[in-house]
């Protein structure tokens, strides 16, 4: 199963997936839902400053992804529709706009990459599937979708910072948010760093 992710929207078997940017934001607000840690951080953990974050609130954090979806064609991020209801998303976006990605123990332990400013490193860091929706290749899609995307943005590399949930004796769907080992080798990642027992760094190089 090959997604394809370009300025159309695309099929992937029983999905369609699209860059959210040209998905209506009640759609991507529909995927965050009201309650639980993804209406309570919209994607934006990784851009804001420890200093700034507390300060914002929910309200702010939405209203900051709305923005970022008007105005960028670099992401932040696709989503995956079932028919005509919204059943996932996909944060990926050039590494440089993640500022906390710089400071994150998990990722300059094992990056193969260390200049964050480089704009051809792309990041996969979040997966959002409601309840309902779980367990039916979503997220394998969106991860499938991300790399197309990002291949089709000119990235050279893009990465992914993975939960390896055989390590952990136990985990809840919350938990593995930054996507598993197994959704990133099905879209053709491969392992390049364990920084911990059960977090992976994940890369799939795209040209050079």
């Amino acid at each position: 199963m090959h997604a394809a992710v370009t300025d159309e929207t695309e099929t992937t078997g029983q999905l369609r997936i699209l860059p959210a940017n040209d998905a209506p934001f009640a759609d991507v607000a529909a995927v965050f839902g009201t309650k639980g840690d993804p209406a309570h951080c919209w994607c934006q953990w990784f851009k804001i400053p420890g200093s700034d974050w507390r300060s914002i609130g929910d309200d702010g954090l939405r209203d900051r992804l709305e923005a970022q979806l008007a105005t960028s064609d670099t992401g932040p991020g696709l989503l995956a529709y079932d028919g005509d209801t919204p059943v996932g998303w996909c944060a990926v976006e050039p590494r440089p706009n993640l500022v906390r990605l710089a400071r994150s123990r998990i990722v300059t332990g094992g990056t193969a990459h260390p200049d964050f400013a480089d704009p051809d490193i792309w990041a996969v860091t979040c997966f959002v599937v409601p309840r309902a929706y779980r367990k039916r290749g979503v997220g394998r899609a969106l991860a499938e979708a991300a790399v197309t995307c990002a291949r089709g943005h000119g990235a050279r590399v893009i990465e992914g910072y993975a939960v390896d949930a055989s390590r952990r004796e136990k985990h809840v769907a919350a938990e593995l948010f930054h996507g598993t080992v197994s959704m990133f080798e099905a879209a053709g990642f491969a392992e390049v760093a364990r920084p911990s027992a059960d977090r992976v760094i994940m890369e799939r190089r795209l040209r050079g």
